[in-house]
């Protein structure tokens, strides 16, 4: 395992100087704080995503995954159909259906890809289509509201002197990291993103671990979508469909190769701090929405440039 590049340091640093010198209103309270409740969630799925790039796979349903948990969560919590009168009872019971509707369709990704030997770029874009199209089909294309008071307030709530969303944000960061560095998954991880068939010959469950990575991928998109879902105050079945290139963008621009086997995981929080500070400072700065979209994709498909230049040149740090 190779260390990744610092340069994304650097870059968070200098486009944060020269966003808050030349962007009215980024370098303030109010906006920091926007930033750092956008960033949460975002950094939750990127990680998830991670762990599957690793692999040498792709998730490309995530968006699919946060919106139809997002779904599942309202009918759960919101007062118009929730089954529950307790609010903390449909709370607890709608972040739980959340995340195991996440973790299911995560091992449905998986099994299709490590079983039945499917591409993952067509497993999962045909998740993204399904899954979308069928969160769109529960709702009939309307949002779902009347949640719970405990749950739209948690975006607001703190604890030590943190939003509830940062201490989920880093309780996610700490699983991650000792999934990856403390665990015998965290080295198979590594070593089927090096190479799937060296590594089943070494006694590597190489099927176990791509099922493991999407199934966490799946679980940190709906841990992901409990977060918007709260600071959006709705059930929606178009939650996070604009993501998906933020959560590849935060992972590409982070250093992970999207060959497998190389990343850490405090360069896609780099990467992630980046592309919620691109997306802050170009919305601040009055751009259209599909003029931000040009400006992320030039990034990271320059990133994947050098990603794949790296490769084939070794330029990342040893």
């Amino acid at each position: 395992m190779t260390k990744s590049p610092n340069i994304i340091l650097y870059l968070c640093l200098v486009y944060y100087l020269a966003a808050a010198l030349v962007t009215p209103g980024f370098f303030t309270v109010n906006n920091t704080w926007n930033l750092l409740y956008n960033l949460m969630p975002l950094l939750i799925v990127a990680v998830g995503q991670m762990l599957v790039i690793l692999t040498a796979g792709i998730d490309l349903s995530v968006t699919a995954i946060i919106a139809v948990t997002s779904v599942v969560g309202g009918y759960i919590m919101s007062a118009d159909y929730s089954p529950v009168d307790s609010s903390s009872l449909a709370i607890a019971l709608g972040i739980l259906g959340m995340v195991i509707t996440g973790g299911i369709i995560g091992l449905i990704n998986g099994i299709s890809v490590a079983k039945l030997k499917m591409p993952a770029f067509m497993v999962t874009l045909t998740g993204l289509m399904f899954f979308g199209g069928f969160a769109v089909w529960l709702t009939k294309s309307q949002n779902i509201y009347n949640l719970p008071a405990g749950l739209v307030d948690m975006p607001y709530t703190s604890f030590l002197g943190l939003p509830l969303p940062i201490w989920t944000g880093l309780l996610v960061l700490g699983l991650i990291y000792l999934v990856l560095n403390k665990s015998l998954l965290g080295e198979w991880i590594y070593a089927v993103g090096v190479n799937p068939k060296t590594s089943r010959i070494s006694g590597v469950n190489v099927d176990l671990t791509i099922i493991m990575v999407y199934m966490l991928s799946g679980v940190t998109a709906a841990i992901g979508s409990v977060l918007y879902t709260a600071r959006l105050e709705t059930g929606s079945p178009v939650m996070g469909q604009n993501l998906l290139l933020d959560v590849i963008g935060a992972v590409v621009i982070g250093g992970t190769s999207l060959f497998g086997g190389k990343g850490l995981l405090q360069w896609t929080v780099a990467g992630a701090f980046f592309m919620a500070m691109l997306d802050n400072s170009l919305n601040l700065a009055g751009l259209s929405y599909f003029l931000i979209m040009i400006v992320k994709g030039v990034i990271i498909l320059s990133a994947a440039m050098l990603n794949v230049w790296g490769e084939r040149k070794v330029i990342w740090s040893a």
